[in-house]
C-alpha cells in the first residue's frame, strides 16, 4: 500500500468529528492512546456478533471459533515483533501488567532456588526517564527482596547518560529495565548496546516498547532484550490488551503471576501443576475480543507498512521541531533534532502553565496532553514541574503541525506573557502558582490570567 495520509484518515471515523463548537479535531495525543481504524472496530463488532464464546473450554462451534481467533491473534503478534514462535507471546491487559508480571514472577522466584531468584545485595538498574509503569514495579520488588535500585541519569539534551554505564551494570546487576522510546522526550534509547553490557555481566534486560512498537519496525531478536512489553491501545488496537514477549526458556522457569482457571495443568487440594507457557501466565477469562481487535490492528499496520509510518512521522517531526523551537520562550524537552527520536514532543513555554496551554489548544480543536505524563522523576531531573506534549501518528498531517505552532503563538498572546529577562530562559526551573501569580524557581515572576475559575482552582 502506498502511504497516503488523506486516504488513511478516512479509515478513522473519529477524525471526521468536530469539537469545541464546530472546530475540526486535530488529535495530537497518540502517545497517550491512539485512535482506532474502522477495520479494528469492525473486527470487534464481528466477534461479538458472530463468534462470542469463551476460549479453550467449550467444545461447541462458537468456542472453537473464539479460540481460533484468540490464538490467531497471538500468532499475528508474534510475527509482528519477530518472535521465534507464538509461545513466547503472553497476553496481558496492558504494558503495565506485562512489566508487573515479570517483577512479581521474579519476586516469587526468590522463594525458590533458581537462576531468577533475587537476593539481598542484588541490583536492579532502571533509568531516570522511565514511565512510572517501568519504575514503581521495580521499587516494590526491591522492597520485597532486599535488592537495590540504581539508575542511569539523563543529560541536558534528553539522552541517557552513559558515562556511568560500567559502574551501574556490574556483577551484582540482575536486571536492567529501560524504555525503548521515552514517552516524554521521544528519545530512542540504545537498548541493544545496554543489553550487550547487561548480558556480559550476567543480567537480564526488560524493554518497555509501548512507544516504539506502534511507530516502526521492532524485532525483539535485534533489540537484544530478554523481555519486551507493549500495549494494544497505542497501536490502533483496543484498550484492555497488552503483550509480554519473553524468551521461551525464561517463561518456562518463571513462576506464575496469577493463579486461577486455565493456567493449570492439574490441581489437587494441596498443590497444583501449571500449564506450559504462555498459558501459565493467562489465568481466568482473558480479554478475548480485545486480542482479536489487536490482531486486526497488526494486520492494518502491516498493510500500511511500518517503514512508511516511521518515515511519515519523521517528516512531521522534521517540520515540528524547528517550528516549535522558533517560538519565543518555548523550550523543547529532549532532543531537538530528529535523529534517534520518536514523534512525541514535550515542551514548556515561559509564563504559561502546561494545563493552561493545553486548554487553549483544546479550545482551538487541538488535543494534546499536559502534566507529568507518568514520569515525575524525569520532569524533576529536567527542572520542570510539568510539560505539554504533542504526539504524532500515521493519521496526522503537516497542516496539523502548523496549526499546533500557530495555536501556541496565540496562547502566548492570550496570556500576554511577560518573558524572563534571560529569554529564552536556559536555567532549569519549576513553577509554583498562587492565585493568578506564577513564580519561577529562578525568581522571575509573571502574571497570567486564568481561562475559567475552575482552572484557577485546579492550579492552586
Amino acid at each position: 500500500m502506498t502511504f497516503d495520509v488523506g486516504r488513511i484518515r478516512k479509515d478513522f471515523p473519529i477524525l471526521d468529528r468536530t469539537v469545541r463548537g464546530g472546530r475540526p479535531l486535530a488529535y495530537l495525543d497518540s502517545a497517550n492512546t491512539s485512535q482506532k481504524p474502522r477495520q479494528v472496530i469492525d473486527a470487534l463488532s464481528e466477534f461479538y456478533e458472530r463468534h462470542n464464546a469463551n476460549i479453550h473450554r467449550a467444545t461447541h462451534e462458537l468456542g472453537e471459533e473464539a479460540t481460533e481467533a484468540y490464538e490467531g491473534a497471538r500468532l499475528k503478534v508474534a510475527r509482528f515483533v519477530g518472535a521465534a514462535d507464538e509461545t513466547e507471546v503472553v497476553f496481558t491487559k496492558n504494558v503495565s501488567e506485562a512489566i508487573n508480571l515479570v517483577a512479581y514472577s521474579l519476586g516469587n522466584a526468590t522463594a525458590l532456588s533458581g537462576p531468577l531468584a533475587l537476593r539481598d545485595g542484588d541490583e536492579i538498574v532502571v533509568t531516570e526517564m522511565e514511565h512510572h509503569s517501568n519504575l514503581v514495579p521495580w521499587q516494590l520488588l526491591c522492597q520485597r527482596t532486599g535488592a537495590r535500585l540504581r539508575w542511569f541519569g539523563v543529560t541536558e539534551d534528553g539522552r541517557l547518560d552513559m558515562s556511568r554505564a560500567d559502574e551501574l551494570i556490574n556483577p551484582r546487576t540482575r536486571l536492567v529495565a529501560l524504555a525503548h522510546q521515552s514517552n516524554v522526550l521521544g528519545t530512542i534509547n540504545p537498548v541493544a548496546e545496554i543489553a550487550g553490557r547487561a548480558h556480559a555481566a550476567g543480567a537480564l534486560v526488560l524493554a518497555d516498547a509501548a512507544q516504539s512498537v506502534p511507530h516502526g519496525r521492532v524485532d525483539v531478536r535485534d533489540l537484544g532484550a530478554d523481555f519486551v512489553g507493549f500495549t494494544g491501545h497505542k497501536m490502533c488496537g483496543p484498550t484492555g490488551i497488552g503483550v509480554l514477549w519473553a524468551r521461551r526458556e525464561l517463561l518456562e522457569q518463571m513462576p506464575p503471576f496469577l493463579g486461577g482457571g486455565e493456567m493449570i495443568e492439574s490441581v489437587w487440594m494441596d498443590r497444583a501443576t501449571f500449564a506450559a507457557p504462555p498459558h501459565k501466565f493467562e489465568a481466568g477469562t482473558m480479554p478475548i475480543a480485545q486480542a482479536v481487535g489487536l490482531g486486526a490492528a497488526v494486520d492494518y499496520l502491516t498493510e500500511v507498512g511500518l517503514d512508511a509510518i516511521r518515515e511519515h512521522e519523521q517528516e512531521l517531526v522534521r517540520r515540528a521541531l524547528p517550528a516549535l523551537a522558533g517560538i519565543e520562550g518555548l523550550r523543547i524537552l529532549g532532543p531537538v533534532t530528529p535523529q534517534d527520536r520518536g514523534s512525541a514532543i514535550s515542551f514548556e513555554v515561559d509564563g504559561i502553565h502546561p494545563h493552561d496551554m493545553s486548554q487553549v489548544l483544546d479550545d482551538r480543536g487541538i488535543a494534546v496532553r499536559a502534566g507529568h505524563h507518568c514520569a515525575w522523576p524525569l520532569h524533576r531531573a529536567l527542572g520542570v514541574q510539568a510539560s505539554t506534549r504533542a504526539s504524532f501518528y500515521l493519521y496526522n498531517t503537516p497542516a496539523e503541525v502548523d496549526a499546533l505552532a500557530e495555536a501556541i503563538g496565540y496562547a502566548r498572546h492570550f496570556f500576554k506573557v511577560a518573558l524572563c529577562s534571560s529569554n529564552p530562559c536556559t536555567r532549569r526551573s519549576s513553577w509554583t502558582t498562587t492565585g493568578t501569580r506564577t513564580t519561577r524557581a529562578c525568581g522571575t515572576r509573571t502574571t497570567r490570567r486564568c481561562i475559567t475559575s475552575t482552572r484557577r482552582a485546579v492550579m492552586r
